[in-house]
């Protein structure tokens, strides 16, 4: 299909949920204002997650759905807005049904099967090994849009640096602070919390650091066993929202997380992460950024086996290679491991 590219004027990106793909979403945001100077983008998330691309300059405007919601009343918002072209990077059959009844005169979107019939514009996504933030850049290369940037994007707001800095100021004398992410959305992906205490301490006998314990709702048992065993050498934040917890991410001179919407959000921040991996691919799930690597048990039967359960002992986590972990860290704070 032949797009004038003249007439496009309103642009809506959409891509529900979680945290983490929604910023991996974020990657095409500076070549659409590079190709559309002149045109309004939005965005539709749930509205649970519409934090990861709030504070963007290069968003306009935020819609938002709740999961339960019928389609109609999210397609009410969209056709009110009166699009000329709308991205599907989330191509499930909702999404699909929502573009399809947008009104907005092009439909792009991956063609899945039973999907396809909601997109004029349509293409096969990439090798499964391709990174998922890459995996966004396929539709804008279909469309002959040329990628300037390969960057993911997060935006603090003022109110959650100060916060942050606060807290650091009157709670961590500690020149060098690295930050620990329990949290992960499945269970597997969850490093136990003796093996973080291991890991940690390992660390801290190298490179003595405060360690910042960065935690979120259901993190609440991890933080507190992790805390307990690393005593002084660790600091809990307090409850925060997600954009209060990127504030005292942006605080930290490493970060060293579980596949999660935290991790991402560290590497869009640019600070140095470091990604524990075990069931999910880290070719297509890493910590998107140069300064960023990740860590896996490679020699398991069962690794990258996309469980949300383990029906093993959870080897992956428990037998993490902590030399590597250290030899990483080393490498990504700049110093160097005897």
């Amino acid at each position: 299909m032949n797009i004038d590219f003249n007439c496009i004027n309103k642009i809506l990106l959409i891509k529900p949920r979680g945290i983490g793909d929604i910023i991996h979403s974020t990657i095409v945001l500076e070549n659409l204002r590079e190709y559309f100077p002149a045109a309004e983008i939005n965005y539709l998330t749930e509205e649970f997650a519409k934090r990861a691309v709030e504070n963007n300059p290069f968003v306009k405007k935020v819609l938002t759905y709740r999961k339960k919601d019928f389609v109609l009343k999210a397609v009410k918002k969209i056709r009110k807005e009166k699009y000329d072209l709308i991205f599907d990077f989330w191509s499930n059959p909702k999404t699909a049904q929502m573009t399809f009844l947008s009104g907005a005169k092009y439909r792009v979107g991956f063609d899945h099967h039973g999907r396809k019939y909601a997109y004029n514009i349509k293409t096969k996504s990439n090798d499964p090994n391709l990174h998922a933030a890459e995996n966004h850049l396929v539709l804008l290369e279909y469309l002959g849009i040329p990628i300037i940037s390969k960057k993911t994007l997060f935006y603090l707001s003022d109110t959650e640096i100060k916060f942050a800095k606060g807290f650091i100021k009157q709670n961590v004398q500690s020149k060098s602070i690295i930050g620990i992410l329990p949290s992960g959305g499945w269970e597997s992906k969850r490093c136990e919390p003796e093996k973080w205490i291991e890991i940690c301490k390992a660390i801290n006998e190298k490179f003595k650091v405060k360690f910042l314990i960065l935690w979120g709702p259901g993190d609440e048992d991890d933080t507190e066993k992790i805390s307990l065993g690393l005593n002084e050498f660790a600091i809990k934040i307090p409850k925060t929202t997600v954009g209060e917890l990127s504030g005292f991410i942006n605080e930290c001179d490493l970060v060293i997380a579980n596949d999660s919407g935290p991790m991402h959000i560290s590497a869009a921040l640019g600070i140095p992460t470091l990604g524990i991996f075990g069931p999910t691919n880290p070719s297509a799930h890493r910590p998107y950024s140069e300064n960023s690597d990740y860590v896996i048990k490679k020699d398991l039967h069962c690794i990258i086996c996309n469980k949300l359960t383990c029906p093993y002992d959870h080897e992956c986590m428990k037998e993490l290679p902590v030399d590597e972990v250290i030899q990483k860290v080393g490498k990504l704070i700049g110093k160097t491991v005897s």
